[in-house]
C-alpha cells in the first residue's frame, strides 16, 4: 500500500476516479483496462447523502485486494460525527490508508438543500481523519470556484487554503481551460500554500451528460467546444473523438506546467480514457 502524498512527491502520476457499480460485469472490464495503465492510485466516489456508502467500501477493499491503491472518497454531509469516525477507523482496520475528504453535495432530483449532519466543512472532516489514523488526506479544489461561492473567487481560494493548510494535496474538479487552474495554484501559493494540486480532466463522450456536470459543477462549457459538440450530436463516434482530442490537447498544456499528476474522471468508461492516455504516452510500455 502507498499513501498518495508519498507517491505525488516521486513524480507525476496517472489516476482515476471511479464509481460503485451498477453493472459488474461490464465494470470489471473497465476496470481491468483501466488497471492495465497502472494508476498510482483510484479514487472511488461516495453517493450524496452517504447513498453509496457500503458499495464505496467494498469496492474500495476490492482495489486494495487487487494491489491497487484505492483513495476512499468521504463526505460529511448528512452524517453524524460517529458514523464518520467508525467509518475511517473501518478504512484504518482493513489497511486503506488514503481518503479525499469532502463536504458532499445535494442528492440529484432535490430541492437543491445540503443534508445537514455534524460537521459542516470539509476542513472539519479532514481534522477527524487525522484525529482517527495516519491517512494520506485530499481535499477537493475548484478551478472556478466552488458552485456555492457564487463567483466570490478570492474568498474560494482562502477556503481552498484553509483545507490545504491541513490537508495533503488536492484534486481539482474537471475543467476546460488550463488558465482556470493555473489561477487557481497560483492564488493558493500567493496564500502560502505549496501542497500538490493535481488537475482533473474529463473526456467528453456524450453531450447532454458532460454539459449537465458541467452546470452543477461551476465549470464553465466554452462556447465554442459546446456549439462543436452540438453540430455532431447524434455522432456518438465523432463525439468522443472531439472529446479525445481536446481532453489530450488540455492534458499537454498541464504537462507543460510540470503539474504533479493528471486525474481521469472516467464516468465508469474506459475507451475515451485509453485514448487519451495512449496519446500522452502514459502507461506501460
Amino acid at each position: 500500500m502507498a499513501k498518495v502524498h508519498e507517491v505525488l512527491a516521486a513524480g507525476p502520476t496517472l489516476s482515476f476516479e471511479l464509481w460503485p457499480p451498477r453493472d459488474e460485469q461490464r465494470f470489471a472490464r473497465v476496470l481491468g483496462e483501466l488497471a492495465g495503465l497502472r494508476p498510482h492510485f483510484v479514487s472511488v466516489t461516495y453517493g450524496a447523502a452517504g447513498s453509496t456508502r457500503d458499495r464505496t467500501h467494498d469496492l474500495v477493499t476490492d482495489l486494495l485486494a487487487a494491489s491497487l491503491v484505492p483513495v476512499a472518497h468521504l463526505c460529511c454531509a448528512a452524517h453524524r460525527r460517529h458514523e464518520l469516525v467508525d467509518l475511517v477507523e473501518r478504512y484504518r482496520r482493513e489497511g486503506v490508508e488514503n481518503i479525499l475528504a469532502l463536504r458532499g453535495d445535494p442528492p440529484l432530483n432535490s430541492s437543491g438543500a445540503l443534508p445537514a449532519g455534524e460537521l459542516r466543512y470539509a476542513v472539519e472532516l479532514v481534522e477527524l481523519v487525522r484525529a482517527v489514523g495516519d491517512f494520506s488526506v485530499g481535499v477537493a479544489a475548484h478551478p472556478e470556484g466552488h458552485p456555492d461561492s457564487r463567483g466570490a473567487l478570492e474568498a474560494d481560494l482562502d477556503r481552498a487554503a484553509t483545507k490545504l493548510a491541513v490537508a495533503d494535496y488536492a484534486i481539482t474538479q474537471f475543467f476546460f481551460r488550463v488558465e482556470d487552474y493555473l489561477r487557481l495554484v497560483e492564488g493558493l501559493a500567493a496564500r502560502g500554500v505549496d501542497k500538490p494540486v493535481v488537475p482533473g480532466i474529463m473526456p467528453i463522450d456524450r453531450v447532454g451528460q458532460i454539459a449537465r456536470m458541467a452546470e452543477m459543477s461551476g465549470t464553465t462549457f466554452p462556447p465554442r467546444l459546446a456549439s462543436r459538440l452540438e453540430a455532431v450530436r447524434d455522432d456518438p463516434d465523432e463525439v468522443r473523438r472531439i472529446g479525445i482530442d481536446v481532453a489530450t490537447e488540455l492534458a499537454q498544456k498541464l504537462q507543460a506546467e510540470d503539474v504533479p499528476g493528471l486525474h481521469f474522471y472516467t464516468m465508469n468508461r474506459s475507451a475515451s480514457v485509453l485514448a487519451v492516455c495512449a496519446n500522452l504516452g502514459l502507461g506501460p510500455t
